[in-house]
């Protein structure tokens, strides 16, 4: 069978693995995020180059955030490592290392991740959202990403959550309103904190300690989640939604959710259809095994 040299890009640190074909992964490491586009690029292919002498690799792999191109090989928008934005990935690394490049968006990775192997293997058309510090995700039809025609699809925390509309009309995105920053921040506010001094992990502790605070504000996100999620199945209608981030792994999380859903089907609203939630298998490593089935995809 054979092996596929993966990358993970992150903001401080580029995840990497040698994984078979089946998802079996080989060998694992990591390093440091250099400080420039010359020293990044060379670090790929020399941690490649390696591999491909140790095991014989048949091609390269990559998750990376911001706007990512797949065919053309660049990736546009911003991220934390602002000089990957503009270089060709598949260019430059086909020609250091003489192997074919795939690169998709991390988020996107992860999706892909739970459909082949994860959560959602036995789905062809799902919705993954991820909760953190915003609000992102990726939509899945027929076991392949729908990116948009802008390179959009599944940005789902652009989406408008609340609105205003007495006096100056007034609006709020789901990554604004809806994210574990905004909850942490809206709580450290109204506790008359520093506004960081807060994270969502320690409004969940104080949450579970009773205070008052804490209980109404968390109350509040779980309705924005439920809200955000139906929205989702009304507008794609996926067989599964699985959710991802950090604070997905409460053992809770989705019971939480879906009691709130339960009061939105019951509210008046038209849909009766409630959305089925799942969890991420994988968590972070999903998005390493999803650049490798999109790099098998696009391959074929």
């Amino acid at each position: 069978m054979n092996n596929f040299m993966v990358f993970d890009i992150g903001g401080s640190a580029v995840k990497w693995s040698v994984i078979k074909g089946n998802g079996e992964v080989v060998e694992s490491n990591r390093f440091d995020v250099p400080s420039n586009s010359e020293e990044f690029f060379e670090q790929l292919a020399k941690t490649t180059n390696e591999m491909n002498g140790k095991y014989d690799v048949k091609g390269i792999a990559i998750s990376a955030p911001g706007a990512v191109d797949s065919e053309t090989g660049v990736i546009g928008g911003t991220s934390a490592i602002s000089y990957i934005h503009g270089p060709n990935f598949k260019e430059i690394l086909k020609k250091a290392t003489n192997l074919e490049v795939e690169i998709e968006n991390d988020a996107n990775c992860a999706a892909l991740g739970e459909c082949w192997l994860g959560a959602g293997k036995d789905n062809n058309d799902l919705a993954f959202v991820v909760c953190g510090s915003g609000i992102g995700g990726a939509i899945v039809k027929d076991k392949k990403i729908h990116g948009g025609s802008h390179k959009h699809g599944g940005e789902f925390g652009y989406c408008s959550i609340n609105c205003e509309l007495d006096g100056e009309p007034k609006f709020t995105s789901w990554s604004k309103s809806g994210s574990t920053t905004a909850l942490a921040k809206r709580v450290a506010n109204l506790k008359g904190l520093e506004e960081d001094s807060l994270n969502g992990v320690e409004v969940f502790e104080l949450c579970s300690k009773g205070d008052e605070i804490a209980i109404k504000e968390v109350n509040k996100y779980y309705f924005i989640m439920a809200v955000g999620i139906y929205n989702i199945q009304y507008t794609f209608d996926p067989e599964v939604i699985i959710l991802g981030g950090a604070i997905s792994e409460r053992k809770d999380y989705v019971d939480e959710i879906n009691k709130r859903l339960d009061v939105l089907m019951n509210s008046g609203l038209e849909g009766k259809i409630k959305p089925v939630l799942k969890t991420c298998q994988f968590g972070n490593d999903a998005n390493k095994l999803g650049a490798l089935y999109n790099y098998l995809q696009r391959e074929k």
